[in-house]
């Protein structure tokens, strides 16, 4: 009954909200006039790192690519639902969400580059969990992005792997988005948390530790991926191109220059922080600053690279069937467009 309602959940998510284009969660811009025109949005993650440095770097505009929109997401959900928006046509996005958006609401979308590999993790307060099954102890409260999203379908890859009670497990989790998290953490309010980098580092600063891994449980994830519109490969190849040549060079200058790449990202991340949280929680969010410090230490539970097996895209897209969250599975190769990767 639980699988149902979450299954239904998902595909709710994806029929209404789509419909609507919405984007409930705030987002930053920025407008220019010259180039070649394009509309992005980007994880407000160190999972796309690459993009803040192309962006900081200006490497996106000696391609000759101009931003007329750069919005920033706090889930992969809801940079999902951006781009079901005629004004976005670029997204550095969660693999997982963006099959969502693929088979659920027929965003017509390609995805040209990975930017990540693994970049997910439980962590637990340790007085009260120390192996995978206290999960199942009574009163454990845990936390979790709703479903559909990334780490949902990691904390399904656990429960499966680990042979858990699944109705118990799903019983107990309590929905909310990665900073909401980190705020129940800190005021004592879960005992576990499922969730992306940089947030689940940023829990280890308020005594919890990482129990597992991405990496764990699924070798060779796929984390995030560049994600573009059809039209834009149609109608513009070379600014797939331009766009999977920036990405690249910022992936390799991360990886050779974390320290820079950490500091950037902080630097870029404390903007936009300011502007993607409701008027409400932007005083609570500032207390959860997001330093350098913290980036580099999450930065290396990440493997950067652009490099994406179709194999694994495969995967994906067959357990996110099997957990009944897209209703019909189908080919990586309908989705992936490799062409422009060296």
């Amino acid at each position: 009954m639980l699988k149902r309602v979450s299954v239904l959940l998902v595909l709710g998510f994806f029929f209404s909200l789509f419909a609507l284009i919405l984007s409930s969660e705030g987002r930053e811009k920025a407008r220019h006039t010259t180039g070649k025109e394009i509309g992005m949005a980007v994880e407000f993650m160190d999972h796309a790192a690459c993009a803040y440095v192309a962006r900081d770097k200006g490497w996106f505009v000696e391609e000759g690519l101009t931003l007329s929109a750069y919005e920033s997401y706090v889930t992969g959900m809801a940079l999902a639902a951006a781009l079901a928006r005629g004004d976005i046509q670029v997204a550095y996005i969660c693999l997982v969400p963006a099959i969502n958006a693929y088979a659920n609401a027929k965003v017509p979308l390609k995805i040209i580059a990975g930017t990540h590999r693994y970049g997910y993790g439980l962590v637990v307060n340790p007085k009260k969990i120390k192996l995978i099954q206290d999960l199942e102890k009574p009163g454990i409260r845990i936390g979790c992005v709703r479903e559909g999203g990334a780490v949902d379908v990691l904390l399904h890859r656990v429960i499966d792997m680990y042979d858990l009670d699944e109705g118990m497990i799903l019983r107990r989790v309590k929905r909310m988005n990665p900073p909401k998290q980190i705020l129940a953490i800190k005021m004592g309010q879960l005992d576990a948390a499922f969730l992306p980098e940089q947030w689940a580092t940023m829990a280890e600063d308020f005594g919890f530790n990482m129990l597992l891994t991405g990496k764990d449980v699924w070798p060779g994830m796929q984390g995030s991926v560049l994600a573009v519109k059809e039209e834009l490969i149609r109608d513009d190849p070379e600014i797939a191109r331009g766009l999977v040549k920036a990405t690249q060079k910022a992936t390799d200058w991360v990886n050779e220059r974390p320290i820079k790449a950490a500091t950037i990202m902080a630097r870029q991340m404390s903007v936009t922080g300011e502007q993607i949280f409701p008027h409400k929680a932007a005083k609570v969010a500032a207390r959860l600053e997001i330093t350098p410090r913290v980036l580099l230490r999450s930065m290396a539970r990440l493997d950067y690279t652009t490099r994406i097996s179709p194999s694994t895209v495969q995967q994906a897209i067959d357990y996110i069937h099997h957990l009944g969250y897209i209703k019909k599975a189908f080919r990586a190769e309908d989705i992936l467009d490799l062409r422009f990767l060296r």
